[in-house]
């Protein structure tokens, strides 16, 4: 599959897998959105070669996720902040997080913390003009152009969909 042509299609999911769907990307964004921001704080907390993180610091940035700041000119060194955008991407990686402790958590895992009052927080995906969780709406994926339904969650609603199918994202 292109990706890349995959991406530049109506899939919103898609378009952000392309931007920070390696495993790395997220484990740096992870970081960064726990206050890490120097290089050196991100090679040593992931074991990633300095290759690796170079390539992906700048994919980062490029695609306005992390911003790039001089914070020493002698020797030039620089740090790696989180921009609105990348913030706003912080509580999809904390939901992830929330799956893989469900699904995954053998052995026990990290979790989040309210750093107020110390009770464990768990992120969840709702609705934001309802509040009800994803998982319990019987969703449908609508192209941009004309509302045609192209896709609806299997096991829900058993009725025709119009148009090709194609997976939810």
């Amino acid at each position: 599959m292109d990706f890349e042509t995959f991406s530049a299609g109506p899939c919103p999911v898609a378009r952000a897998l392309l931007r920070v769907g390696d495993a790395w990307s997220m484990m740096i964004l992870r970081d960064a959105g726990l206050g890490m921001t120097r290089f050196e704080q991100f090679r040593s907390r992931l074991g990633i070669a300095p290759n690796i993180l170079t390539r992906r610091l700048a994919a980062l940035t490029e695609h306005g996720m992390l911003e790039k700041r001089r914070y020493s000119q002698r020797p030039p060194r620089d740090e790696y902040v989180l921009t609105d955008k990348g913030r706003e991407f912080v509580p999809i990686l904390a939901a992830i997080g929330a799956w893989g402790a469900r699904h995954h958590g053998e052995g026990g895992t990290s979790h989040m913390e309210d750093a107020a009052s110390g009770t464990r927080v768990e992120a969840v995906v709702a609705d934001r003009a309802t509040g009800r969780l994803l998982a319990d709406i019987d969703v449908r994926m609508v192209l941009p152009d004309d509302g045609e339904t192209i896709a609806r969650r299997p096991g829900l609603d058993p009725g025709p969909l119009t148009g090709p199918s194609l997976p939810i994202g």
